[in-house]
């Protein structure tokens, strides 16, 4: 038995963009704010990708749909850090749209996914 949300592109996706994140925006939090607004961050990234994995092997889609809602309110809560960071000059308009578009895509991804779900 294969783990099924291996092969859907929202998990491989999320995952990509948890990285990037990590990546670039994570390292310009000064340490002293990483148990704040790092750890915020980083938990809500790792719920992102956690969530749909979760819900991959629940019982009915609609307890999948749950799982991926969740997902989608932790992208929020993700582009609400992304503008604190904006906000207390950590990060750049450009990295604030960039990153806040890719979130958006996300978003748009679990709705998709949500709604054949639904049918």
């Amino acid at each position: 038995m294969g783990f099924r949300f291996r092969e859907w592109q929202i998990y491989k996706d999320a995952r990509k963009f948890r990285r990037e994140v990590i990546k670039q925006i994570f390292p310009k939090i000064p340490k002293e704010e990483r148990f704040e607004i790092g750890s915020q961050l980083k938990r809500a990234l790792d719920s992102v990708v956690l969530n749909i994995a979760e819900g991959a092997y629940r019982k009915t889609d609609k307890d999948l749909a749950h799982f991926l809602n969740q997902s989608e309110t932790s992208l929020n809560e993700i582009v609400s850090c992304f503008d604190i960071c904006y906000d207390d000059g950590r990060i750049g308009k450009n990295e604030l749209d960039e990153f806040s578009a890719k979130a958006e895509n996300l978003v748009s991804q679990l709705i998709g996914f949500s709604k054949t779900l639904q049918k």
